[in-house]
């Protein structure tokens, strides 16, 4: 039988009583329904700690990730007050001295990063535009916003799944591309945007959902395909988590091609294909918008007049040095591994030291956030890529 909710401190009780009389692990575990490992891991808490190791244990992170405790980060802002010329190093020393022996202190690319989200840094350069993240834009004019989604899968006639890709462009409506693709995986997608860009040109700015492979949920909730689009001057732009409707116009378009096309399936992906190439045809040239005045979307859009160049090299002139990121997500800086993200892979990113082992990381004009020699990873900053929090 499984735990019950209302008495799982109770079963618990129970299970180690009748371990503790000798009855085989294998069987209790099977009686109350969960597997070797948990049971092994409850009795091994109880005999480690007694009672209080296997009451139930709270499921959220005690703290966020990169985040101090406030009066900790209170501290370090006061004390840079106090001493507005002294760098992450020096606030260090003097923050452990305030806190009192056997009181943990944060590296000083923590420090850093507190005191850059709280407007305390001085950057030597202007900040660049950055590109747009969570806020969503009002495009005028086509190609200033394609939006890109999977239209839920189906089942095609020979039993295998289709996974339909699909950008539109925002303003003309016009169904740039629905391509049969056997999942999400990032390689065809990669390849389909490739000849898309090839095609039609670059847009401005691509909105997506936060699902793979569009999204991840690693620094900065980037992917090598957001990473690529970066790369090629294509701002960023997410919906909200659960609120499909930001997506709206290309969610409508959906419903349609989902009607007109796969009910019934098609017996395979390439005369599922050929389907979805009938219907950009119509959807296009032949179906009247009433958004549009009733024209069609082949009237109202017109190729991007930026071309798909190929990837730019990328330099770093107002950075002390750059470094290519390795193939685990790392960088080599004066004989440590730092970790960054497997996402830049590949990619050059440029170092600035802004104090003493304290070094600021940027991928094009994006500032990613602070490393230190000591801690050897990734200090992120407020995200590059939508608003930063105003200071305090």
């Amino acid at each position: 039988m499984p735990w019950r909710e209302s008495t799982v401190m109770e079963e618990r009780l129970r299970f180690v009583a009748r371990r503790l009389e000798g009855e085989p692990m294998t069987a209790l575990c099977r009686e109350f329904g969960i597997s070797r490992k948990t049971g092994h891991k409850i009795f091994a808490r109880w005999k480690a700690h007694g009672l209080e190791a296997i009451a139930d244990r709270p499921r959220r992170p005690g703290r966020v990730a990169n985040r101090l405790p406030m009066p900790v980060e209170a501290t370090i802002v006061a004390l840079r007050r106090e001493h507005p010329t002294w760098g992450a190093r020096k606030l260090r020393e003097l923050l452990m001295r305030r806190l009192g022996p056997g009181m943990a202190v944060p590296a000083r690319s923590t420090i850093h990063a507190v005191l850059d989200r709280h407007g305390l840094v001085e950057h030597a350069r202007a900040r660049r535009p950055r590109a747009t993240g969570t806020p969503l834009s009002a495009p005028d004019a086509p190609n200033d916003l394609w939006c890109v989604d999977f239209k839920g899968e189906f089942r095609l006639g020979d039993g295998r799944l289709c996974y339909p890709l699909t950008v539109t462009d925002q303003v003309s409506r016009y169904l740039l591309m629905v391509e049969a693709l056997e999942g999400t995986a990032e390689a065809p997608v990669f390849t389909a945007f490739h000849r898309l860009f090839e095609e039609r040109g670059l847009p401005r700015a691509i909105r997506s959902d936060n699902g793979v492979p569009f999204a991840s949920r690693g620094l900065y909730g980037l992917s090598r395909l957001s990473v690529w689009w970066l790369r090629l001057g294509i701002g960023l732009e997410r919906i909200t988590p659960g609120r499909p409707q930001q997506n709206g116009r290309h969610e409508r378009m959906h419903l349609t091609l989902k009607q007109e096309t796969t009910r019934p399936a098609a017996a395979n992906s390439l005369a599922q294909q050929a389907r979805f190439d009938a219907f950009v045809a119509g959807f296009n040239a032949e179906r009247p918008h009433e958004a549009l005045a009733m024209k069609t979307p082949a009237e109202v859009y017109i190729a991007s007049a930026r071309p798909f160049p190929g990837l730019p090299e990328l330099a770093y002139p107002f950075h002390d040095r750059d470094l290519i990121v390795a193939r685990n997500g790392t960088i080599g800086l004066h004989g440590r591994q730092v970790v960054i993200s497997t996402v830049f892979e590949g990619q050059r990113l440029g170092l600035r030291e802004v104090d003493t082992d304290v070094w600021l990381v940027s991928f094009m004009h994006y500032d990613l956030g602070y490393i230190d020699l000591e801690a050897r990873t990734l200090q992120t900053i407020d995200t590059p890529f939508g608003p930063r929090v105003s200071p305090m």
